[in-house]
């Protein structure tokens, strides 16, 4: 017996490079001023999906949500194994916190056949840590969080164990379930360079559709609509299109979406700059050094 996983992947800025220009005046991201990467516990939330069904057979679905760019962990997860991918992309669902976000996922997930739903414990562009629990709650599943390993599945439950930071758990729970898998979870495989050669040219509507403006900038709306069905409908037929869905799609409520369903507001932003009222120049030598470290104890700055 198999057992279908659905993954809930996000591309998030690089916090590794930030500059000066990450936020934005109201509070929000700068995303453009960051490169974007698959989101590190996620890559750790598919490779346990991966595991799942290399173990006991299945289909793995991944989905995102976000703009058109966010196809490219997609195809990052496509090279890794996974099996089928959803990209959600609609303008009504921009500025959503975790609670519009959840939601959102939510009249997804509820479309697909599923057995376990997994994702990354926290994303490192927020750390909040809300939506995997949240998801959970809205879907009305059992939730198991800051799982590190998947020790069995048997008579309809799954046996996980917790990171619980001075220890761990072992936790049994029926199907189907919600897993947060955190970072100390098996490492992720690397791309198969066979499934790089299959799924290299995937690509969602939205895709097509700017390739298309990008290189017949004098076409109207309706010839580019008519050349993105028929390039829509050629990589179907090699099942290498990335299916792609909006609120409507998902039949969500508005109220719901975006930044009416947000409840959460940035209330002010600081700008903290760091500045030397003064400095020294230390030699690079033993003996700068330990001048250095007599001067701080001095001004008992160290003990």
């Amino acid at each position: 017996m198999g057992y279908n996983c659905v993954v809930l992947a996000k591309q998030v800025p690089d916090t590794q490079r930030i500059t000066g220009q990450v936020m934005n005046d109201d509070g929000t991201v700068n995303r453009a001023a960051l490169p974007a990467i698959f989101n590190p516990e996620d890559l750790n939330a598919l490779e346990m999906a991966l595991q799942i069904k290399d173990r006991f057979g299945g289909r793995v679905t991944v989905i995102t949500m976000g703009l058109p760019a966010a196809t490219r962990i997609l195809r990052d997860a496509l090279y890794r194994g996974a099996d089928d991918a959803i990209l959600i992309t609609d303008q009504r669902a921009a500025a959503s916190d975790t609670l519009a976000t959840s939601y959102i996922l939510s009249c997804a997930v509820r479309k697909l056949d599923y057995d376990i739903v997994l994702c990354g414990r926290q994303a490192i562009d927020g750390d909040t840590a809300q939506v995997g629990p949240q998801l959970a709650e809205k879907l009305g599943i059992t939730q198991i969080t800051y799982v590190e390993a998947m020790e069995g599945i048997e008579d309809g439950k799954i046996t996980a164990r917790r990171n619980l930071g001075n220890g761990w758990q072992l936790v049994r729970a029926p199907l189907p379930v919600l897993l947060t898998v955190t970072g100390d979870a098996p490492e992720p495989r690397v791309a198969a360079a066979r499934r790089m050669m299959k799924y290299k040219n995937a690509r969602t509507p939205a895709e097509i559709e700017q390739s298309i403006r990008a290189t017949n900038p004098a076409a109207d709306d309706a010839t580019i609509k008519s050349m993105t069905k028929e390039q829509a409908d050629a990589l179907a037929r090699r099942g290498l299109l990335i299916q792609q869905w909006n609120l409507s799609d998902l039949e969500a409520d508005l109220t719901w979406c975006g930044r009416s369903g947000s409840p959460t507001k940035v209330h002010r932003i600081q700008s903290v700059v760091l500045a030397a009222k003064e400095s020294k120049d230390i030699a690079p030598t033993d003996e700068g050094v330990i001048a250095m470290i007599h001067e701080l104890i001095q001004d008992k700055i160290i003990a």
